[in-house]
């Protein structure tokens, strides 16, 4: 890990710290940086293969037999192309399969059109759509869905192996008719901060530092870090309202809530900045 940005001084812009896992945290701080901002990367979800890889070649195997495979980031995604390395007798990208495939947002998009499917085959929020989340796709496939149809959710799991996330979506398929099978492709470990990476875990607590969370997880990983530390003095910008609720519960004093898009959190990240300099109230307090 690079070493912590100093302080920035009065009237200039404050350090951001990405804390997604660390291949799309590295891929914010760039955008960020692009965009003017101060970034560094304090991954605190770490990614890991699952333990057992059968169930995804096996889900290989049967794709075709989905009306839609859902996936909840672009992880999911990458660790379910991953396993197909073994098992090369299905090509999702041929027209002769009609499985859609479902994503929650533009990076899980990204995801599927790096590992060979067309626009075409993908089901996906708006861009401009005001959260990238279950709810958001639900809007957009709801029409698509017919009782007796199957639906695979890939998703992540704890380091016990037990599936993570919410089942919101899947309980809307249900409702519908529709038979629901649970792919776990991936596990979500909280990495041990250390060295750097703790003393910038530190810093960032109380030295004005604006933390960028797209995860309750993340959140909960960092307090479990470091059990000791008041966050009051912290600030966040949370991508979606339950991470922000969540940023307030870990007593942080001062959570923005915005959209998940680049644009957007550096517009929410000026106006905490802006706010904090005019001494008015700040967002979300």
């Amino acid at each position: 890990m690079s070493e912590p940005s100093p302080i920035s001084p009065t009237g200039s812009l404050p350090r951001v710290v990405v804390t997604r896992p660390a291949a799309e945290a590295r891929q914010w701080v760039e955008r960020l940086r692009a965009a003017g901002m101060d970034a560094v990367a304090l991954p605190l979800i770490e990614i890991a293969s699952a333990a057992d890889p059968q169930p995804v070649l096996a889900a290989w195997q049967r794709l075709g037999d989905y009306a839609a495979a859902m996936f909840v980031s672009s992880n999911a995604v990458a660790q379910f192309f991953k396993e197909k390395k073994d098992f090369t007798g299905v090509e999702w990208s041929l027209s002769a399969m009609h499985t859609r495939a479902w994503s929650t947002g533009p990076g899980t998009s990204g995801a599927l059109l790096q590992a060979g499917l067309s626009p075409a085959q993908i089901d996906a929020p708006a861009d401009d759509a005001p959260q990238f989340d279950s709810e958001a796709l639900w809007a957009r496939v709801r029409t698509q869905v017919r009782a007796g149809q199957r639906v695979l959710i890939v998703r992540g799991s704890d380091a016990a192996g037990q599936g993570a996330g919410r089942d919101w979506l899947a309980g809307q398929l249900a409702d519908a008719g529709v038979q629901v099978d649970r792919l776990v492709a991936y596990r979500r470990l909280a990495p041990v901060l250390a060295g750097d990476a703790l003393a910038l875990a530190g810093e960032a607590a109380t030295d004005g530092s604006v933390w960028l969370f797209s995860s309750s997880e993340a959140i909960s990983n960092l307090v479990g870090q470091l059990p000791a530390q008041d966050w009051h003095p912290a600030r966040a910008v949370a991508t979606h309202h339950r991470i922000a609720l969540a940023a307030r519960r870990a007593g942080f004093g001062v959570v923005c809530e915005s959209r998940p898009a680049v644009e957007a959190v550096v517009g929410s990240i000026k106006s905490l900045h802006e706010s904090s300099l005019a001494t008015r109230p700040p967002c979300g307090t």
